[in-house]
């Protein structure tokens, strides 16, 4: 008899973790050793991005993890506590790592690898790429790889990520790591650090779902208000004073706590590094430096920033345009098409059209702004000249409570309110956390730039042309940060009560972008966009045409077409049958006034109508008809909705954007049709500024309302969403009675 043999259990992929310091160039090394094979999530439980992407190794195929930049391990925020925690193998659904690359700006090596030496207690296969290698030239310098390897016992290989040198090198060191489990040696702590590790994990013993690491117990020695400690259910007391007692073993030994891994740290680097670097050449004149003495003035430095971002954004609001006009007439051509499919049932084919697929073209067509606003994100990111803007807003933010680390998530508000919220968990300090993640929406996130473009366009540029009309978009991106700068100033003092944080920023040296990094940056902000924000748009447009089409009864039709018959015979001083004779061509001119007709009577009786007449007079102060105000309504899921709401408003279904005539053109030429201002414009100037405004003070997106939930919690994020709705119906206001007065 033959015994078949049992099949082999099915190896687990590697998995090799990626970490290191900020502006070290990790991001473009990841990109390098995974061609792009990537995918992009959250950590379980956390809000903290997860980047995973495939890497080919000898073995076969391996996962790649992307680990959040940190300077060290001391889990202050929320992004090193994620990558200690994934480090550990205490992740839930993330295996330990088979090894671990950690990237080393070569320029500044004894600093970057004090990280390599706390990850070294992990006992995991390291390689060290010395990455932006090239940057030693300009000063001359030199490191010798062989003998930094023969220091560390693991392999070190210097690679240039921007220009794609020395990765099939790393690939291979990563095998020979693995193969022969290469480890950093960790460094040797005196007695009394060793005794007070070991006292405070019998303190732990039991108390932890997963016993303590002497790594993580020696981050909680070691650092201020250590997270590990949420790790501890039971006798927390206990752990505490165990702490206390090893912290004072450090004392007698003249050594400060939370300096103690710091100094004995860079002691032993020290040694390691004696004579690696060396000195080849003499130093290069530094262009950063001089670069910086005009980037980084007072004076000067803020107007070229400021000009640099009006390039940008009259950049979004010129090249945008033939793109946005291509699927502008991409949709049309689907709509015709579609519609005249189901011209025999109405309600269907309006359905289709000006729900459906007006809601898909509602975001579609807004990836070219996101598309080229990205670029420009991307580009001064990768250039080195985002870490100098945040040096500028330094001294902006820093008298009303925060520093220049709050103003880069912000800065990322532009492009969307939610990435920025995100950045916002490396700012260590909670309560100026939570403050910038309130102010984070206030900055105007590209979902607002259709808003812009269509009251820009109809209403500054054909007054005042081009020129005003780039500089009215500037001006609406900036109001935000305006607002935003003195309610800092209200939260940090009087609700928070936070005080002002020091700013720590390495400034890297200038470099010349990565063109292939900067593409697949613009690709996933694309694709987020259209995944997250699409389905949220797409529902809301079918929910409007809900609203805006029913109830719809035969009747209202019948006595609309009577009512139309009687006038136009009376206007004509014909009969009524020569009227109908008329109305039986239906392609005639009267015919289209019938069917406008009564599509007006359908809206102004319709659901959403009577919401918004219900509500008008609040927003009557800003100059808003019942019009105005259903769009207004009708976006507060989403911004972007507000277009398609107007267009299905005034009868134009489907083929409207931002930039359509037929669109521009109806809000230039209504009418009060009653009242005391009958017969009068009701989108004025001072009425589009207030339109304008009020979209850029309010929180009208539901998505980051969710997001800035999970991340601060339902109380904040609903008082955010309160209070900036208020803020913005005040601004609203002011604009237009002012505007109003001076005779706009």
């Amino acid at each position: 008899m033959t015994v078949s043999a049992a099949p082999a259990p099915a190896q687990r992929a590697k998995q090799i973790a990626l970490i290191g310091n900020p502006n070290t160039g990790k991001t473009s090394l990841f990109n390098c050793l995974t061609g792009m094979r990537q995918r992009v999530g959250n950590y379980p439980g956390v809000t903290v991005e997860k980047k995973m992407g495939i890497v080919q190794l000898d073995g076969g195929p391996a996962t790649l993890i992307d680990l959040p930049g940190a300077y060290s391990l001391s889990a202050s925020s929320l992004d090193e506590r994620v990558a200690v925690d994934v480090l550990s193998g205490h992740l839930p659904g993330i295996n330990k790592p088979d090894a671990v690359v950690c990237v080393v700006d070569a320029t500044n090596l004894k600093r970057n690898l004090f990280l390599a030496l706390q990850i070294a207690e992990l006992g995991m296969p390291m390689v060290i790429a010395l990455n932006m290698s090239d940057g030693l030239e300009q000063r001359g310098q030199t490191i010798d790889t062989a003998v930094l390897e023969k220091r560390l016992g693991v392999p070190v290989v210097a690679t240039v990520a921007r220009k794609s040198v020395g990765i099939a090198e790393l690939r291979d060191a990563i095998n020979t790591a693995i193969a022969q489990e290469r480890c950093l040696a960790p460094m040797t702590w005196p007695a009394e650090v060793n005794e007070a590790v070991k006292d405070i994990q019998a303190a732990a013993e039991g108390h932890t779902a997963v016993p303590l690491t002497e790594l993580e117990i020696r981050r909680m020695l070691f650092d201020a208000g250590s997270a590990v400690m949420e790790r501890v259910q039971s006798q927390g007391e206990a752990v505490r004073q165990a702490v206390n007692q090893g912290r004072e073993k450090l004392r007698k030994l003249g050594l400060n706590p939370m300096a103690a891994e710091a100094v004995l740290s860079y002691k032993h680097l020290d040694k390691l590094l004696e004579g690696v670097v060396r000195q080849a050449s003499e130093p290069k004149r530094e262009k950063s430096e001089s670069i910086d003495k005009l980037l980084l003035h007072r004076g000067w430095g803020l107007v070229i920033f400021a000009a640099m971002m009006y390039v940008v954004f009259q950049s979004v609001y010129t090249w945008a345009g033939p793109l946005m006009d291509l699927v502008d007439a991409g949709k049309g051509w689907v709509q015709a098409l579609v519609g005249g499919w189901l011209e025999p049932w109405p309600m269907l084919g309006s359905l289709m059209t000006d729900g459906i697929i007006e809601g898909v073209g509602a975001f579609v067509i807004f990836l070219p702004q996101i598309l080229i606003l990205f670029f420009f994100i991307a580009l001064l990111e990768d250039t080195g000249y985002m870490a100098r803007a945040a040096f500028l807003m330094d001294r902006l933010f820093g008298w009303c409570g925060l520093n220049g680390k709050s103003f880069v998530p912000m800065l990322s508000g532009y492009a969307c309110a939610i990435p920025g919220i995100l950045a916002a968990r490396t700012i260590e300090d909670p309560k100026a956390r939570i403050v910038t993640i309130l102010l984070t929406p206030l900055m105007s996130c590209s979902a607002r730039l259709p808003v812009y473009i269509l009251l820009i366009g109809a209403f500054v540029e054909p007054r005042y042309g081009p020129f005003i009309a780039g500089l009215s978009l500037f001006v609406m991106h900036i109001v935000g940060l305006l607002v935003a700068v003195p309610a800092a100033w209200v939260l940090t003092r009087f609700v928070v009560k936070t005080k002002p944080q020091p700013f720590v920023l390495e400034m890297p040296t200038y470099r010349v972008p990565r063109l292939q990094d900067v593409l697949y940056r613009m690709g996933i902000a694309g694709k987020e966009f259209v995944t997250r924000a699409g389905t949220v748009i797409l529902a809301i447009t079918v929910i409007v045409w809900a609203l805006l089409y029913f109830p719809r009864s035969e009747s209202l039709e019948q006595q609309v077409t009577e009512d139309f018959i009687v006038h136009q015979a009376a206007l004509a001083q014909v009969g009524a049958d020569a009227i109908e004779t008329q109305l039986a061509d239906p392609d005639s001119e009267l015919s289209a006034e019938l069917t406008n007709a009564i599509d007006a009577a359908y809206i102004n009786q319709s659901y959403m109508a009577r919401i918004g007449k219900t509500i008008q007079p609040i927003f009557a102060p800003a100059g808003f008809d019942w019009k105005i105000t259903v769009g207004v309504v009708a976006s507060f899921p989403a911004r972007e909705v507000i277009i398609s709401t107007l267009g299905i408003i005034y009868s134009l279904g489907g083929d409207v954007d931002e930039e359509s005539p037929s669109l521009t053109a109806t809000l230039a030429n209504a009418e009060w049709p009653d009242g005391p201002k009958a017969g009068q414009p009701i989108f004025t100037l001072p009425v589009a500024f207030a339109i304008m405004v009020f979209f850029a003070l309010c929180q009208q997106c539901g998505a980051t309302v969710a997001v800035m939930a999970k991340e601060i919690g339902w109380s904040w994020a609903i008082g955010s969403f309160v209070a900036m709705t208020s803020i913005a119906w005040v601004g609203a206001v002011i604009v237009y009675q002012v505007g109003t007065a001076i005779g706009l």
